[in-house]
Protein backbone atom coordinates (compact mmCIF):
# COMPACT_ATOMS: atom_id res chain seq x y z
CA UNK A 1 0.00 0.00 0.00
CA UNK A 2 2.57 2.35 0.81
CA UNK A 3 5.37 1.77 -2.18
CA UNK A 4 5.05 5.04 -3.84
CA UNK A 5 5.10 6.86 -0.78
CA UNK A 6 8.25 5.06 0.68
CA UNK A 7 9.87 5.92 -3.05
CA UNK A 8 9.36 9.29 -3.12
CA UNK A 9 11.00 9.86 0.62
CA UNK A 10 13.35 7.23 -0.17
CA UNK A 11 14.37 9.65 -2.44
CA UNK A 12 14.56 12.74 -0.49
CA UNK A 13 16.62 11.29 2.35
CA UNK A 14 18.86 10.06 -0.53
CA UNK A 15 19.98 13.43 -1.05
CA UNK A 16 20.59 14.37 2.59
CA UNK A 17 22.78 11.46 3.00
CA UNK A 18 26.00 13.34 2.28
CA UNK A 19 25.26 16.97 4.29
CA UNK A 20 27.36 17.63 6.95
CA UNK A 21 24.86 19.59 9.11
CA UNK A 22 21.43 19.78 9.36
CA UNK A 23 20.83 23.66 8.32
CA UNK A 24 17.33 24.94 8.09
CA UNK A 25 17.31 25.80 4.44
CA UNK A 26 18.10 21.62 3.98
CA UNK A 27 15.63 20.96 6.18
CA UNK A 28 12.92 23.14 4.29
CA UNK A 29 14.03 21.76 1.23
CA UNK A 30 13.52 18.27 1.79
CA UNK A 31 10.17 19.13 3.86
CA UNK A 32 8.92 20.54 0.96
CA UNK A 33 9.53 17.35 -0.90
CA UNK A 34 8.14 15.46 1.59
CA UNK A 35 4.61 17.41 2.05
CA UNK A 36 4.07 16.85 -2.08
CA UNK A 37 5.12 13.28 -1.25
CA UNK A 38 2.14 13.17 1.40
CA UNK A 39 -0.07 14.87 -0.37
CA UNK A 40 0.57 12.63 -3.25
CA UNK A 41 -0.48 9.66 -1.32
CA UNK A 42 -3.69 11.37 -0.40
CA UNK A 43 -3.16 11.84 3.24
CA UNK A 44 -5.28 15.37 4.20
CA UNK A 45 -3.86 18.77 4.14
CA UNK A 46 -4.53 19.57 7.44
CA UNK A 47 -3.29 16.34 8.96
CA UNK A 48 0.20 17.23 6.03
CA UNK A 49 0.29 21.02 7.77
CA UNK A 50 0.60 19.29 11.38
CA UNK A 51 3.21 16.85 10.35
CA UNK A 52 5.31 19.07 8.56
CA UNK A 53 5.54 21.62 11.23
CA UNK A 54 6.15 19.31 14.15
CA UNK A 55 9.09 17.56 11.77
CA UNK A 56 10.89 20.85 10.87
CA UNK A 57 10.43 21.85 14.55
CA UNK A 58 12.58 18.98 15.76
CA UNK A 59 14.52 18.56 12.84
CA UNK A 60 16.27 22.07 12.48
CA UNK A 61 19.49 22.08 14.67
CA UNK A 62 20.03 18.61 15.44
CA UNK A 63 23.47 17.69 15.48
CA UNK A 64 24.85 14.39 13.56
CA UNK A 65 24.77 11.70 16.39
CA UNK A 66 27.85 9.78 16.27
CA UNK A 67 28.44 7.49 12.96
CA UNK A 68 24.46 9.03 12.34
CA UNK A 69 24.24 10.89 9.02
CA UNK A 70 22.03 14.06 8.58
CA UNK A 71 19.59 12.06 6.40
CA UNK A 72 19.41 9.30 8.97
CA UNK A 73 18.54 11.75 11.74
CA UNK A 74 16.12 12.84 9.54
CA UNK A 75 14.59 9.81 8.69
CA UNK A 76 14.63 9.00 12.49
CA UNK A 77 12.66 12.28 13.02
CA UNK A 78 9.88 11.69 10.10
CA UNK A 79 9.88 8.12 11.43
CA UNK A 80 8.91 8.85 15.26
CA UNK A 81 6.30 11.77 13.99
CA UNK A 82 5.14 9.18 11.75
CA UNK A 83 4.35 6.99 14.86
CA UNK A 84 2.76 9.55 16.72
CA UNK A 85 0.50 10.61 13.80
CA UNK A 86 -0.76 7.04 13.32
CA UNK A 87 -1.15 6.40 16.97
CA UNK A 88 -0.81 3.81 19.34
CA UNK A 89 -1.21 0.04 18.40
CA UNK A 90 -4.82 -0.92 19.90
CA UNK A 91 -6.59 -4.30 20.47
CA UNK A 92 -10.21 -4.94 19.94
CA UNK A 93 -12.00 -3.90 23.13
CA UNK A 94 -13.85 -7.15 25.07
CA UNK A 95 -13.55 -5.70 28.48
CA UNK A 96 -17.49 -6.44 29.10
CA UNK A 97 -20.23 -8.74 30.17
CA UNK A 98 -20.43 -11.79 27.40
CA UNK A 99 -21.74 -11.61 25.50
CA UNK A 100 -19.92 -8.58 24.04
CA UNK A 101 -21.10 -6.68 21.36
CA UNK A 102 -19.29 -5.27 18.19
CA UNK A 103 -21.13 -3.36 15.85
CA UNK A 104 -19.51 -3.08 12.15
CA UNK A 105 -20.05 0.12 10.26
CA UNK A 106 -19.09 1.07 6.55
CA UNK A 107 -20.08 1.69 3.55
CA UNK A 108 -21.10 -1.11 0.79
CA UNK A 109 -18.62 -2.76 -1.08
CA UNK A 110 -15.69 -1.81 1.81
CA UNK A 111 -15.10 -5.29 2.89
CA UNK A 112 -17.19 -5.15 5.99
CA UNK A 113 -18.71 -8.61 6.05
CA UNK A 114 -15.43 -10.13 5.07
CA UNK A 115 -13.83 -8.48 7.60
CA UNK A 116 -16.43 -9.52 10.26
CA UNK A 117 -15.52 -13.39 10.09
CA UNK A 118 -11.66 -12.50 9.91
CA UNK A 119 -12.85 -10.71 13.48
CA UNK A 120 -14.78 -13.57 14.50
CA UNK A 121 -12.13 -16.47 12.96
CA UNK A 122 -8.62 -14.56 15.16
CA UNK A 123 -11.23 -14.63 18.47
CA UNK A 124 -11.72 -17.94 17.61
CA UNK A 125 -8.39 -19.45 17.41
CA UNK A 126 -5.99 -16.85 18.85
CA UNK A 127 -8.32 -15.62 22.19
CA UNK A 128 -10.43 -19.11 22.79
CA UNK A 129 -14.02 -16.81 22.64
CA UNK A 130 -16.92 -18.66 21.38
CA UNK A 131 -18.10 -16.26 18.50
CA UNK A 132 -21.54 -15.22 16.74
CA UNK A 133 -22.03 -13.22 13.51
CA UNK A 134 -25.28 -12.03 13.02
CA UNK A 135 -25.94 -10.07 9.36
CA UNK A 136 -28.32 -6.86 9.96
CA UNK A 137 -28.04 -6.39 5.88
CA UNK A 138 -31.49 -6.88 4.26
CA UNK A 139 -31.57 -4.97 1.71
CA UNK A 140 -28.03 -6.62 -0.36
CA UNK A 141 -28.87 -9.41 -2.08
CA UNK A 142 -27.62 -12.59 -0.41
CA UNK A 143 -25.86 -10.44 2.23
CA UNK A 144 -27.52 -12.35 5.28
CA UNK A 145 -26.29 -15.71 3.20
CA UNK A 146 -23.14 -14.56 2.78
CA UNK A 147 -22.63 -14.27 6.21
CA UNK A 148 -23.54 -17.42 7.23
CA UNK A 149 -21.47 -19.29 4.68
CA UNK A 150 -18.25 -17.08 6.21
CA UNK A 151 -19.57 -18.15 9.90
CA UNK A 152 -19.07 -21.67 8.50
CA UNK A 153 -15.47 -21.52 6.59
CA UNK A 154 -14.56 -19.31 9.84
CA UNK A 155 -16.37 -22.21 12.38
CA UNK A 156 -17.94 -19.92 14.65
CA UNK A 157 -21.71 -19.62 14.95
CA UNK A 158 -24.13 -17.94 12.45
CA UNK A 159 -27.48 -16.14 13.65
CA UNK A 160 -30.26 -18.27 11.81
CA UNK A 161 -31.82 -15.85 9.26
CA UNK A 162 -35.28 -14.89 9.67
CA UNK A 163 -36.86 -13.24 6.18
CA UNK A 164 -38.44 -10.08 6.94
CA UNK A 165 -37.32 -9.02 10.25
CA UNK A 166 -36.22 -5.43 10.76
CA UNK A 167 -32.27 -4.33 11.72
CA UNK A 168 -32.74 -3.54 15.14
CA UNK A 169 -34.87 -7.29 16.03
CA UNK A 170 -31.96 -8.85 14.25
CA UNK A 171 -29.73 -7.09 16.89
CA UNK A 172 -31.87 -7.60 19.74
CA UNK A 173 -31.94 -11.50 18.81
CA UNK A 174 -28.65 -11.96 18.61
CA UNK A 175 -28.21 -10.68 21.51
CA UNK A 176 -31.11 -12.92 23.38
CA UNK A 177 -29.14 -15.76 21.49
CA UNK A 178 -25.42 -14.76 22.60
CA UNK A 179 -27.07 -14.68 26.10
CA UNK A 180 -28.83 -17.94 25.77
CA UNK A 181 -26.34 -20.00 24.32
CA UNK A 182 -23.28 -18.87 26.39
CA UNK A 183 -21.30 -16.83 23.67
CA UNK A 184 -18.50 -14.25 24.40
CA UNK A 185 -19.03 -11.73 21.75
CA UNK A 186 -21.51 -11.32 19.36
CA UNK A 187 -20.20 -9.91 16.19
CA UNK A 188 -23.38 -7.45 14.03
CA UNK A 189 -22.68 -6.70 10.62
CA UNK A 190 -24.86 -3.90 9.58
CA UNK A 191 -26.09 -2.91 6.07
CA UNK A 192 -23.97 -0.56 4.36
CA UNK A 193 -24.99 2.17 1.44
CA UNK A 194 -22.90 3.20 -1.84
CA UNK A 195 -22.67 7.08 -0.03
CA UNK A 196 -23.41 8.29 3.11
CA UNK A 197 -27.30 9.09 3.70
CA UNK A 198 -29.42 9.79 6.93
CA UNK A 199 -31.35 6.57 6.62
CA UNK A 200 -28.21 4.57 6.80
CA UNK A 201 -26.94 6.78 9.75
CA UNK A 202 -30.39 6.50 11.43
CA UNK A 203 -30.62 3.13 11.22
CA UNK A 204 -26.75 2.08 12.67
CA UNK A 205 -27.26 4.50 15.27
CA UNK A 206 -30.74 2.77 16.44
CA UNK A 207 -29.01 -0.13 16.55
CA UNK A 208 -26.15 1.46 18.48
CA UNK A 209 -28.42 2.38 20.84
CA UNK A 210 -30.78 -1.02 21.24
CA UNK A 211 -26.92 -3.13 21.90
CA UNK A 212 -24.93 -0.78 23.45
CA UNK A 213 -21.74 -1.81 21.78
CA UNK A 214 -18.41 -2.19 23.14
CA UNK A 215 -16.69 -1.61 19.96
CA UNK A 216 -17.68 0.21 16.83
CA UNK A 217 -15.68 -0.51 13.97
CA UNK A 218 -15.48 1.10 10.75
CA UNK A 219 -14.46 -0.43 8.23
CA UNK A 220 -12.69 1.33 4.74
CA UNK A 221 -11.55 0.29 1.67
CA UNK A 222 -7.87 1.71 1.57
CA UNK A 223 -8.54 2.73 -2.54
CA UNK A 224 -10.72 5.40 -1.01
CA UNK A 225 -8.22 8.18 -0.87
CA UNK A 226 -9.36 11.05 0.79
CA UNK A 227 -12.78 10.98 1.04
CA UNK A 228 -12.07 7.75 3.66
CA UNK A 229 -11.21 11.06 5.96
CA UNK A 230 -15.00 12.41 5.66
CA UNK A 231 -16.11 8.99 5.42
CA UNK A 232 -14.56 7.89 8.89
CA UNK A 233 -15.44 11.68 10.18
CA UNK A 234 -19.11 11.44 9.49
CA UNK A 235 -19.31 8.44 11.07
CA UNK A 236 -17.60 9.42 13.92
CA UNK A 237 -19.75 12.20 14.22
CA UNK A 238 -22.63 10.60 13.81
CA UNK A 239 -22.66 7.11 15.66
CA UNK A 240 -19.37 7.10 17.49
CA UNK A 241 -16.79 5.33 16.27
CA UNK A 242 -14.19 3.28 18.43
CA UNK A 243 -11.73 2.09 15.99
CA UNK A 244 -11.29 1.59 12.32
CA UNK A 245 -10.09 -1.25 10.26
CA UNK A 246 -8.70 -0.37 6.85
CA UNK A 247 -9.15 -3.27 3.91
CA UNK A 248 -7.19 -4.05 0.95
CA UNK A 249 -4.16 -2.79 1.99
CA UNK A 250 -2.38 -5.46 -0.04
CA UNK A 251 -3.85 -3.25 -3.62
CA UNK A 252 -2.62 -0.07 -5.16
CA UNK A 253 -3.82 2.39 -2.51
CA UNK A 254 -1.25 5.02 -1.98
CA UNK A 255 -1.41 4.73 1.84
CA UNK A 256 -2.77 8.31 2.78
CA UNK A 257 -6.56 7.08 4.47
CA UNK A 258 -4.17 5.60 7.17
CA UNK A 259 -2.06 8.43 8.24
CA UNK A 260 -5.53 11.20 7.55
CA UNK A 261 -8.47 8.52 9.19
CA UNK A 262 -6.57 8.35 12.11
CA UNK A 263 -5.72 12.00 12.70
CA UNK A 264 -8.51 13.36 11.99
CA UNK A 265 -11.11 11.02 14.38
CA UNK A 266 -8.85 10.35 16.69
CA UNK A 267 -9.33 6.82 17.00
CA UNK A 268 -6.84 3.94 16.71
CA UNK A 269 -6.33 1.58 13.69
CA UNK A 270 -7.00 -1.44 14.61
CA UNK A 271 -6.82 -3.92 11.80
CA UNK A 272 -5.46 -3.97 8.62
CA UNK A 273 -7.18 -6.86 5.81
CA UNK A 274 -4.33 -7.55 3.30
CA UNK A 275 -6.38 -10.25 1.14
CA UNK A 276 -9.54 -12.00 0.66
CA UNK A 277 -8.66 -15.18 2.98
CA UNK A 278 -9.95 -14.95 6.40
CA UNK A 279 -6.57 -15.53 7.61
CA UNK A 280 -5.73 -12.25 6.10
CA UNK A 281 -5.83 -10.02 9.37
CA UNK A 282 -3.40 -8.20 10.54
CA UNK A 283 -3.51 -5.60 13.95
CA UNK A 284 -2.17 -2.67 13.01
CA UNK A 285 1.14 -1.56 14.69
CA UNK A 286 1.84 2.17 14.34
CA UNK A 287 6.14 1.69 13.93
CA UNK A 288 5.94 -1.19 12.15
CA UNK A 289 3.76 0.68 9.40
CA UNK A 290 6.34 3.73 10.01
CA UNK A 291 9.02 1.46 9.10
CA UNK A 292 7.45 0.10 5.86
CA UNK A 293 6.60 3.52 4.72
CA UNK A 294 10.32 4.69 4.92
CA UNK A 295 11.53 1.61 3.48
CA UNK A 296 13.22 0.55 7.07
CA UNK A 297 11.81 -3.39 6.28
CA UNK A 298 9.40 -5.21 9.14
CA UNK A 299 11.41 -8.31 10.46
CA UNK A 300 9.07 -8.26 13.52
CA UNK A 301 5.94 -8.94 11.46
CA UNK A 302 7.82 -11.78 9.02
CA UNK A 303 8.71 -13.91 12.29
CA UNK A 304 5.27 -13.47 13.54
CA UNK A 305 4.24 -14.70 10.32
CA UNK A 306 6.77 -17.57 10.65
CA UNK A 307 5.02 -18.44 13.63
CA UNK A 308 1.64 -18.79 12.56
CA UNK A 309 2.48 -20.51 9.55
CA UNK A 310 4.38 -23.10 11.43
CA UNK A 311 1.88 -25.55 12.59
CA UNK A 312 2.54 -26.76 16.63
CA UNK A 313 1.52 -30.32 16.75
CA UNK A 314 3.73 -30.85 13.55
CA UNK A 315 6.69 -29.07 15.27
CA UNK A 316 6.23 -31.08 18.27
CA UNK A 317 6.73 -34.74 16.43
CA UNK A 318 9.48 -33.60 14.46
CA UNK A 319 11.19 -32.53 17.70
CA UNK A 320 10.46 -35.85 19.02
CA UNK A 321 11.56 -37.79 16.06
CA UNK A 322 14.85 -35.64 16.15
CA UNK A 323 15.57 -36.52 19.68
CA UNK A 324 15.48 -40.25 18.33
CA UNK A 325 17.50 -39.92 15.44
CA UNK A 326 14.40 -40.70 13.16
CA UNK A 327 14.37 -37.44 11.09
CA UNK A 328 14.37 -38.83 7.75
CA UNK A 329 13.65 -36.90 3.65
CA UNK A 330 9.74 -36.72 4.46
CA UNK A 331 10.20 -34.70 7.61
CA UNK A 332 13.00 -32.47 5.31
CA UNK A 333 10.15 -32.06 2.71
CA UNK A 334 7.59 -31.07 5.30
CA UNK A 335 10.35 -28.69 6.95
CA UNK A 336 10.13 -26.94 3.27
CA UNK A 337 6.41 -26.95 3.19
CA UNK A 338 6.45 -25.33 5.82
CA UNK A 339 9.67 -22.26 4.41
CA UNK A 340 7.10 -22.15 1.40
CA UNK A 341 4.07 -21.63 3.72
CA UNK A 342 6.03 -18.50 5.17
CA UNK A 343 7.62 -17.25 1.71
CA UNK A 344 3.75 -17.43 0.97
CA UNK A 345 2.86 -15.12 3.55
CA UNK A 346 5.39 -12.61 3.42
CA UNK A 347 4.26 -12.14 -0.42
CA UNK A 348 0.73 -11.67 -0.22
CA UNK A 349 1.84 -9.29 3.05
CA UNK A 350 3.64 -7.27 0.22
Amino acid sequence: MFEALSSRLGEVFERLKKRGALGEAEVSEALREVRVALLEADVALPVVKDFIAKVKERAIGQEVVRSITPGQMVVKIVHDCLIETLGEAAEINLVATPPVPVLMVGLQGSGKTTTSAKIALRLRTRDKKKVLLASLDIYRPAAQQQLEILARQAEVGSLPIVFGERPVAIARRAMETGRREGYDVVILDTAGRLHIDQALMAEVAEVRDAVRPAETLLVVDAMTGQDAVNLAREFNEKVGVSGLVLTRVDGDARGGAALSMRAVTGRPIKFLGAGEKLDALEVFHPDRVAGRILGMGDMVSLVEKAIESFEEDEAEKLAAKMAKGKFDLDDLASQFRQLKKMATSRASWG
